[in-house]
């Protein structure tokens, strides 16, 4: 499935630069295109020109702007693409740059649709293009340092994960948003347009922008779309998951059409399997995920695992964390990024003496990817990688549109008991931006 070390990009010097594309230029948009400040920033896109214009007086002084990443994308002078937009346009982006030959950086999570991240995943692999998903956490020492406890048996066989979060923060659930927000007129630095991208066609309103896009299930991936990326990567590679054989929503409140809930547990079941990695035979296990909160007594109560999960050991839940439990022992994350994390219980930990370490520590995310685009290895977090942590991520929103367990073929990309739930594995493009 995913080889680390694999050669991707076009061998060059390390010293010679990147003509690099950026779309999406604020928010998170920013920070992506600093982190290629080292190479030549050639051109960047935003639907928002206020930002484009900061962006260019800022970072990119000698870019050429663009509302419209399809026209951005036609210029042959561009070696690779880093996307930092809304959901919904990561995927068609990414894939006007893959087809050309160009070295894509997409944002978590990859793709808005379990469609789209096999289809990224299959055309990178065809172009043969240097490619990364931005999960920071990946990078990170200690996260590789916990793949590898876990991958060395040092919990022993794990058959239970739980990952939480405290998103959302953004307004989200039918209280907050009941029905479609009122129309309202199109500001002059907008390109509405442009912004829907592959979207059905409808009116502005200022409810969508800039940032609470991410609560509406039309161009968002809610609470689980943001974070499992994240928060549950630590989970994904140790314990080598790929495709889960069932799907089900334990428990949802504030769902609509319109809206993703404020809060949900879903549950996802995964098969003995032979580690890609190892090559160890592990055993099914089950991985719960929980967002959102809930008012109670007049605060706010996040969605944790329940007191027992932990097994009477002294965790007090952070609101984002991961917790892998192992038959010798556990390993409890308290952050989004699994960078950190402590093994229980404590005389079990007293006791435990670390593995060599093995997996390649990072020169930093984004260096890694750069370095992969120049003929290195591959970015850890390419997409053979980041479009099955995506994939299966993504699964969990076709639970909150399905009642009942969903059983899922993965290599097929279908449900094989619920025709509803194959409903929602993609959607019909706005014309001019299909993949």
């Amino acid at each position: 499935m995913w080889v680390g070390s694999t050669v991707v990009g076009s061998p060059r010097s390390p010293a010679e630069k990147l003509n690099v594309a950026c779309v999406g230029v604020g928010g998170k948009g920013s920070s992506d295109m600093g982190a290629c400040r080292g190479e030549n920033i050639v051109a960047i896109c935003d639907t928002d020109k206020n930002r484009l214009n900061q962006a260019g007086s800022r970072t990119a002084k000698k870019a050429e702007k663009y509302t419209d990443y399809r026209k951005m994308l036609e210029r042959k002078d561009i070696d690779a693409v880093t996307v930092s937009t809304p959901d919904h346009n990561h995927a068609p982006a990414a894939m006007g740059a893959i087809k050309q030959g160009k070295h894509a950086f997409v944002q978590k999570p990859l793709t808005k649709t379990v469609f789209e991240a096999r289809t990224l995943r299959e055309a990178a692999r065809k172009h043969k293009v240097a490619t990364q998903m931005g999960n920071q956490g990946t990078s990170t020492s200690g996260l590789r340092k916990g793949v590898e406890v876990i991958q060395s048996g040092g919990i022993g066989n794990v058959t239970e994960i739980h990952v939480w979060t405290n998103r959302p923060v953004w307004p989200q659930g039918s209280k907050a948003i009941p029905g479609v927000p009122p129309s309202s007129k199109v500001p002059g630095h907008i390109d509405w347009s442009s912004w829907l991208g592959p979207a059905a066609d409808r009116d502005y309103s200022s409810k969508y922008l800039p940032f609470v896009w991410r609560g509406f299930w039309d161009f968002g991936t809610g609470a689980l779309g943001d974070m499992a990326c994240h928060t549950a990567n630590l989970a994904f590679w140790a314990c080598e998951l790929q495709h889960p054989v069932a799907i089900e929503r334990e428990e949802m409140v504030g769902n609509n059409e319109i809206t993703y809930p404020t809060y949900s547990k879903i549950r996802f079941d995964f098969p003995a399997r032979k580690g890609y990695q190892s090559g160890k035979q592990l055993p099914a296990l089950k991985f719960f995920w929980y967002d959102g909160w809930t008012i109670k007594g007049g605060r706010k109560t996040y969605n944790t695992p329940p007191k027992e999960t932990f097994q009477g050991q002294p965790i007090r839940p952070s609101n984002s964390g991961s917790l892998m439990v192992g038959d010798k022992g556990m390993m409890y994350s308290p952050n989004d990024y699994g960078s950190g994390w402590t093994l229980f219980p404590e005389e079990f930990r007293k006791g435990y003496k670390e593995p060599t370490p093995w997996i390649p520590r990072s020169p930093g995310h984004a260096q890694e990817w750069i370095n992969a685009c120049k003929g290195g290895p591959a970015a850890m977090s390419n997409f053979d990688y980041a479009a099955m942590l995506t994939e299966t991520i993504l699964l969990g929103n076709l639970a909150m549109k399905v009642d009942g367990k969903i059983e899922w073929d993965g290599p097929n990309l279908k449900s094989t008991n619920s025709p509803e739930a194959n409903k929602f594995v993609h959607y019909e493009y706005r014309k001019g931006y299909e993949l």
